[in-house]
């Protein structure tokens, strides 16, 4: 159970961090460098080739940590869509022209950006943070009322939202505010949620049933709560005393079941 007071009880905290998504865009070796100066108390491991490195440290650290990766790729994300915007203005103003194939090409130096970046507000959250606000409404309900539609990709941890208006005529500054509120809600939910995950790898095959079975009858109870089902696990997202008492009603309903 995780609770306000994590902060000063876990004295050392390890944690795996997935820095492939920026392979495309800094070297990741330059980015572990710079993550070592800026956090000294931090240790970490060697960066493994598929773009992982483990960290251990206070929790303080590891969650500023987290945090300033994920500013990191909002602000790459801004880089990379003003980039096309800027490049996209200069081919309409100029004749277009053929480049020359092979490795000497411009093109072939210009970092990959994906189709979702073409648009007109680019956002990065957390995972988590971005199914809680879809299963609370407020996300639709955002997007319907300012009357754009969003393009997601989701890739591990975090989540990349593009923001475009529905429709000609819609008010260009809509895009904006979309980003603002999202970005506001979500930063108070970063503190707000916190998440407990019950592990089926492993179990009895009738124990992974009751532990399934026991969140399938509580989840009506608990509207808050958001429940991930996983091949391995169980992941539950909500406020601190929601979890808590879901876990205890899980833990009630399982025994009940064994009886």
């Amino acid at each position: 159970m995780v609770s306000h007071f994590s902060e000063k009880v876990f004295s050392s905290v390890n944690a795996v961090l997935d820095l492939s998504i920026f392979r495309h865009q800094i070297i990741l070796e330059s980015l572990v460098t710079d993550l070592k100066r800026k956090n000294p108390t931090l240790c970490f491991s060697p960066l493994e080739h598929n773009g992982r490195i483990s960290v251990q440290g206070s929790f303080l650290a590891i969650k500023k940590l987290k945090e300033s990766l994920l500013l990191k790729a909002s602000s790459l994300l801004e880089t990379n869509r003003r980039f096309i915007s800027e490049r996209e203005k200069r081919d309409r103003q100029s004749p277009r022209k053929s480049l020359p194939r092979g490795g000497n090409s411009l093109e072939s130096l210009r970092p990959s950006v994906p189709e979702t970046t073409r648009c007109g507000e680019m956002l990065v959250l957390e995972t988590d943070v971005f199914l809680y606000l879809k299963k609370s409404g407020f996300y639709e309900s955002t997007l319907k009322k300012f009357h754009v539609q969003c393009q997601e990709k989701v890739d591990g941890e975090i989540t990349t939202i593009c923001i475009k208006n529905a429709r000609d005529g819609s008010q260009p500054n809509n895009e904006k505010l979309v980003k603002e509120f999202i970005e506001k809600r979500s930063h108070a939910l970063h503190f707000e949620l916190r998440k407990e995950t019950f592990v089926l790898e492993g179990k009895e095959p009738r124990e992974g049933r009751n532990i399934k079975l026991a969140c399938e009858q509580l989840r009506s109870r608990y509207f808050r709560v958001l429940i991930n089902f996983y091949k391995t696990h169980i992941d539950i997202i909500g406020s601190s005393s929601d979890i808590y008492l879901f876990k205890k009603d899980v833990m009630k309903l399982i025994r009940q079941a064994v009886r």
